[in-house]
């Protein structure tokens, strides 16, 4: 029963942002096969980006993000924009480029999100269990919370630009590069504020977030008003 309990941080919040995301694809919802694939790989996303991570060792750029903190401001946010952002971007960005594009159910532009939502949500579960042992119930449940909200905004970035490059039928290389570069760089900012001064920039952090939040709200319901309109029967001409 313990052991059960202590999984809840991590379930809890699985659950309400998979309820969440399948209900604002209720118009047109995705098959939940699907969803599970994505939420699936972003397990395995967590393991590469872990194997990427222990790649930097023979490199020596391995570093203790938190120790950097202490010993070196400039050297975390180098670190930050140059290994966490692109490495856990891309972690995910890779599974949805080689699986998640080839689903035949994806066909509307809301699609992309919705897919790459549920991949940062499994990214994030394999996270937090990961750390459940490390941090009091509290901080597991703050956690478990905010998590999924960090990889699903992120993500949500790359998949926006590589889903309306597909569905106009153009080429994806550059909305691929910009999309990943962009997440990657707002990624590795975020992390170097709460990693530095995870009280004093707390402020700044969450604004980050939360404009991303909104900016991805308003898309998500302006792609969704594209997608009712698009399935309304067309009326026959005069």
């Amino acid at each position: 029963m313990q052991q059960v309990l202590m999984t809840l941080p991590v379930v809890i919040p699985v659950i309400f942002w998979a309820a969440y995301h399948y209900h604002k694809d209720r118009h047109l919802p995705e098959p939940a096969s699907n969803l599970a694939i994505c939420f699936g790989l972003g397990i395995g996303a967590a393991a590469l980006s872990k194997l990427l991570y222990v790649g930097l060792e023979p490199l020596g750029l391995r570093y203790d993000a938190l120790a950097l903190a202490d010993a070196s401001p400039v050297g975390l946010l180098f670190y930050s924009l140059l290994a966490i952002g692109p490495i856990e971007e891309l972690s995910k960005l890779v599974p949805f480029m080689l699986v998640v594009m080839r689903f035949k159910a994806f066909d509307e532009p809301l699609d992309g999100i919705i897919y790459a939502s549920f991949l940062g949500l499994g990214y994030a579960a394999a996270e937090n269990v990961y750390y459940l042992e490390y941090l009091t119930p509290l901080e597991s449940t703050a956690r478990g919370f905010a998590s999924p909200v960090i990889h699903i905004l992120f993500a949500s970035i790359w998949a926006y630009w590589v889903t309306r490059a597909k569905l106009n039928r153009e080429p994806t290389t550059l909305p691929l590069l910009q999309g990943f570069l962009l997440s990657a760089t707002l990624h590795g900012i975020y992390d170097f504020l709460v990693l530095l001064y995870p009280v004093v920039a707390l402020p700044a952090a969450a604004s980050m977030i939360i404009a991303i939040w909104v900016w991805r709200l308003l898309l998500m319901r302006h792609l969704r008003r594209i997608a009712e309109g698009e399935s309304l029967p067309r009326q026959p001409r005069l």
